[in-house]
């Protein structure tokens, strides 16, 4: 058992690497080394017939809450923003957690702040990486902020 678990990390791993590979080129798969696409239909099977689920793409988006100029940004408007900027893009569903980080800024100091953590399950396309680019960069826009952490996975899901 402990084998197989570490043969799935593994294999979870290697397809992760995959992914974030061909995100970041946003490039065709087929353009990939011939043993990472085994790989990958190899976890695809699994995740079909072992486990009766489905491949997404699971990206996660780290928003922090304060503003370098004026106040936090406040529950009322961000749940506007994903009203209007998440939803549309993201129909489906997603998750939403409130939570408390802190990050190195630019100038080098710890800075703690309150946050919210957006979970999306989703057929990965061209289409849906570019709506979470324009989310991250909307956000930056709207409420004066560095960055918008994004990490990104895949997972077997069913419903």
């Amino acid at each position: 058992m402990n084998r197989m678990r570490h043969l799935i990390v593994g294999v979870c791993l290697a397809t992760g690497l995959f992914l974030n590979s061909a995100w970041a080129l946003d490039t065709s798969v087929q353009t990939y080394p011939s043993e990472v696409l085994s790989e990958h239909r190899f976890e695809h099977r699994f995740c079909e017939n072992q486990l009766n689920g489905e491949l997404f793409s699971r990206t996660e988006l780290f928003f922090g809450l304060s503003r370098a100029e004026g106040p936090d940004v406040t529950e009322e408007e961000f749940q506007y923003f994903v009203d209007t900027e998440v939803t549309p893009r993201f129909p489906d569903g997603l998750t939403l957690l409130t939570g408390r980080g802190q990050f190195k800024g630019s100038s080098g100091t710890v800075i703690q702040e309150g946050s919210k953590v957006l979970i999306l399950l989703y057929p990965f396309s061209r289409k849906s990486n570019r709506a979470v680019e324009q989310i991250r960069e909307v956000y930056k826009d709207i409420f004066q902020q560095e960055s918008v952490l994004r990490v990104d996975g895949q997972s077997c899901v069913s419903f």
